[in-house]
């Protein structure tokens, strides 16, 4: 499954979270995939792609960031397989 993430930095200050990527990395767990993020500068938000079986499997990363960052988890499908399931 694919998921949008949007995370929102708790902090008006990104320097902790630049630090601790820089020094850790992602931290993914090894079943979860990464696929592509984007930053919101003005609102301190990024938005990444995530895949994994089901949604529980992003929870040992989140509780990783979770000091730094607030999570949204929105399972998503691609546009094409969407309108693809309502042709019937």
């Amino acid at each position: 499954m694919l998921f949008m993430v949007i995370e929102q930095f708790r902090a008006a200050d990104p320097t902790p979270v630049r630090e601790r990527f820089m020094r850790s990395g992602r931290m993914l767990p090894n079943d979860v995939t990464y696929h592509a993020s984007w930053i919101d500068p003005a609102r301190a938000r990024c938005f990444q792609v995530m895949e994994a079986a089901d949604a529980a499997q992003l929870d040992e990363w989140t509780r990783r960031w979770d000091d730094l960052i607030a999570f949204e988890i929105v399972p998503v499908v691609g546009s094409q397989d969407y309108w693809a399931s309502l042709a019937g």
